[in-house]
């Protein structure tokens, strides 16, 4: 690792303690979120953060074999290495948007695909198995602009979520604004659309945090009630084995590879020493788990064994 690298985790590591240590205004008089109910789809996974009400909800999978032209590690090798004990040659990702209920509010965290790249399109049916319908959702949070977190925005050229307001970061919005392939998008969530400053407070319960490096202006979510608290990880970490346990290797999907790694060091780090709960959006399903440091790195431990 460069000190350039180390110098760069440390400060984001700082930043990344300091939301951690911030306690979100509480709304006084919110109602306890109900309580969970048993899943009724295998797309379905309910848990609770204090006092709110979690879904991970499945809208597909992205398989990639590990080569030049389909994994964005160029490092064959070594990925072939972490792959190792897995016994599977194959990078596999989930894709599982975050449905929060509390607060009065219906917060969805990305969208998925909506179809794209080859998915399934589980999120309306996922959704739907959860109990709330598309016009239930009052925010939609928007981690970065690719195509796996906002495709399911649109579905066939209207608004997917016609009451929710869309907020994403400000530099984010300017960067999907200039997005050629997705053009067509935005002219329709425009009038939706609600950008924010790092570190805002973007509903009583969840505090947007900078992650910098994959995108202009990614973003993670803090999502506190109580002494409960689960960083929402977006794109900072893709996969639970590659992006755990080499955090130095550069990964081609990022905007900026320095601060993307400098980033997942220091989110590692965090997540380890604090034993932080975390989702990760391309873990494997219901990608909730913490991390843990070993002598040679990082391993992540998962809260419940994956699913299909």
């Amino acid at each position: 690792m460069t000190a350039q690298f180390k110098l760069a985790a440390a400060l984001i590591l700082s930043g990344l303690i300091v939301a951690g240590c911030q306690k979100p205004a509480e709304k006084a008089d919110a109602p306890a979120a109900p309580a969970v109910q048993s899943a009724s789809s295998v797309d379905v996974h309910p848990f609770t953060i204090g006092t709110l009400q979690a879904v991970a909800l499945k809208d597909g999978d992205l398989t990639l074999d590990n080569a030049a032209g389909s994994s964005p590690w160029s490092d064959t090798a070594g990925v072939a290495e972490a792959l190792r004990p897995t016994g599977d040659v194959k990078i596999h990702l989930s894709i599982q948007p975050l449905l929060i209920r509390g607060d009065d509010k219906v917060v969805l965290i990305d969208t998925g695909a909506g179809g794209g790249m080859g998915t399934a399109n589980k999120l309306p049916a996922s959704l739907a198995a959860a109990g709330v319908q598309p016009a239930q959702v009052t925010d939609i949070l928007i981690s970065h602009g690719h195509g796996d977190h906002v495709g399911g925005l649109v579905s066939n050229g209207v608004l997917a979520f016609p009451n929710a307001t869309i907020r994403m970061s400000a530099a984010e919005w300017t960067a999907l604004q200039a997005d050629a392939q997705l053009a067509a998008l935005i002219p329709i969530i425009t009038p939706r659309v609600e950008a924010f400053e790092p570190g805002a407070q973007v509903t009583p319960s969840i505090t947007a945090v900078a992650l910098q490096g994959h995108t202009a202006g990614h973003t993670g979510y803090e999502i506190v009630s109580g002494q409960d608290r689960l960083l929402y990880l977006g794109d900072a970490l893709h996969s639970s084995i590659i992006s755990v346990e080499r955090p130095e290797y550069v990964n081609q999907w990022d905007f900026d590879s320095d601060a993307a790694i400098a980033t997942r060091l220091a989110v590692l780090g965090r997540g380890a020493t604090q034993s932080l709960r975390v989702y990760g959006v391309h873990f494997p399903y219901p990608g909730l788990g913490k991390f843990q440091r070993r002598a040679d790195g990082f391993i992540w431990v998962p809260e419940t064994p994956a699913q299909p």
